[in-house]
């Protein structure tokens, strides 16, 4: 909708900054959304397309998890370039598009395939959401905007169990089309009410061949761990993806050092901030995304229980997520956002290792696994804030969207590989072994977050550090909150008005 200045020209009606988050948060929450809905509905796909074998299935995540996390920091990057809203609104349509292939989908091929679309529809959309929501606020603001924003993701969490549980009784594939009306919603009013903005001055796009062999990298690591158990740790098969998968990244990483628009921002990497943030993303995600996945199966597989009671018994500790989403905003600030993080990742380990302690073959959720989840998803929510606090403090404000990109791409590779590794820890027990494999596979994702938690708490005491001349990127004095100026974007007249 338009509105005629004093000279005649129709310009853009723009939102108030609470109702532009409120609605380009529609995106985020989608995408988790389908995140979790995905990890409920895997005994669903399993008896669907009759796979017996769990790494199979695996990539439905794992090809989202990895494209996804190829292209968001090229994503991120255009989105600065081009400009954020453009990148929010193309990639919320590609995502909706894939949602409604995704619910078409005929075979385990072809689901993989349209999801793989719709990761690339949310690598667009997440960094540019962030980045068009942060200049709209004053600079003492964007800490808890941040939190907030990260706590869209844990009310995903919690909704996706519960609504993918009841989805599920009826289909599987309308997890997916529940996506359609929440896309076109977000899609359309930033269309409409949402100002372009992009930083002043040019830039070259970011290198999709470097960005090709990330992902192919990732691809090869982790279809060595899923396929290690079936093919052999040592067949020619797992080798070869482990050496294809280490030489793309490698390769990835020195094609990054050189080209003026690389894959893997290295300027930014070398900020010890950030540097530290990736890091600790990468190991707790490694052990989040295989504690998600890991809770489902147990609970319909070894407790026998149905899919819409499994996910109401997982969306507790999503739930609490929100809570420690809160307070982590309010905390992160006054103690720093390591600190919180760390203390979050703490209690998140604790969480896990309560499983193996308590959890038996015969069912007692009150006394024995919700405890579990009552620690680690408050821990969750206290620990997820400080990822992206950290990166977008360790960024100019004209570079945001690439910060972002960054940070999260880094948590999807996490994720790949923590879905990799518990599968390749699970196996295949036999009767009556289930408890124990289960139990190894929670030991190694407490060890995982422990390692994010001694990461993070370094991150307040990490040294600020300038990157080279070629790519001007400064560390601010402290990281629990964003860089303190204006954001030096502009805002740019929409040329169809």
């Amino acid at each position: 909708m338009t509105r005629p200045t004093a000279d005649g020209v129709h310009a853009r009606r723009t939102a108030s900054p609470r109702l532009l988050f409120a609605m380009v948060s529609l995106g985020v929450f989608a995408a988790s959304l389908d995140l979790f809905v995905v990890n409920v509905a895997m005994p669903d796909l399993v008896r669907e397309f009759a796979q017996r074998d769990l790494g199979a299935l695996s990539w439905v995540l794992n090809g989202y998890a990895i494209v996804y996390a190829a292209l968001l920091v090229p994503a991120g990057r255009t989105a600065d370039l081009l400009g954020r809203r453009r990148s929010f609104v193309v990639g919320m349509l590609l995502f909706t598009a894939a949602s409604a292939a995704c619910a078409l989908a005929p075979s385990v091929g072809l689901l993989v395939l349209a999801r793989l679309v719709q990761a690339a529809g949310a690598a667009m959309l997440t960094p540019a959401s962030l980045g068009l929501v942060l200049p709209a606020f004053a600079p003492a603001a964007r800490g808890g905007v941040i939190a907030a924003w990260s706590a869209v993701g844990a009310v995903g969490a919690a909704t996706g169990p519960v609504l993918g549980g009841a989805l599920t009784e009826v289909s599987w594939r309308l997890i997916f089309a529940v996506n359609l009306p929440l896309g076109l919603a977000a899609a359309v009013f930033a269309a409409r009410r949402v100002p372009e903005t992009r930083p002043e001055g040019g830039g070259r796009l970011p290198d999709l061949l470097g960005s090709l062999l990330v992902m192919v990298g990732v691809a090869g690591v982790v279809l060595a761990i899923v396929q290690g158990r079936p093919w052999g740790w040592t067949s020619g098969g797992v080798v070869a993806s482990a050496v294809v998968g280490v030489l793309a990244l490698a390769s990835a990483v020195v094609r990054s050092t050189r080209h003026p628009e690389p894959a893997l921002d290295v300027a930014l990497l070398r900020v010890p901030s950030l540097a530290v943030a990736v890091a600790a993303a990468t190991v707790f995600f490694t052990g989040f995304a295989a504690m998600l996945i890991a809770g489902v199966l147990f609970l319909t597989g070894v407790w026998g229980h149905s899919v819409l009671r499994a996910g109401a018994e997982m969306s507790v500790g999503p739930a609490l997520a929100v809570v420690g989403a809160v307070a982590a905003s309010r905390l992160g600030p006054r103690y720093g956002a390591g600190r919180v993080g760390a203390a979050g990742a703490v209690v998140v380990a604790v969480g896990l290792s309560t499983y193996p302690l308590l959890v038996t073959a015969t069912p007692a959720y009150t006394r024995t696994f919700l405890p579990g989840q009552v620690l680690t998803g408050l821990g969750v929510g206290l620990a997820l804030p400080a990822f992206t606090s950290l990166a977008v403090a360790a960024a100019p404000p004209a570079r945001f969207a690439t910060a972002i990109g960054l940070s999260t791409a880094f948590r999807q590779v996490g994720s790949a590989l923590g879905v990799a590794v518990f599968v390749a820890v699970l196996g295949t027990p036999g009767p009556g072994q289930a408890v124990a494999a289960f139990g190894t596979a929670w030991h190694v994702m407490a060890v995982c977050v422990l390692a994010a938690a001694v990461l993070l708490a370094t991150a307040r005491r990490t040294a600020p550090a300038t990157a080279p001349a070629t790519a001007p990127v400064t560390a601010p004095a402290t990281v629990s909150e964003p860089a303190g100026e204006a954001d030096p974007v502009r805002v740019v007249a929409d040329p169809a008005t």
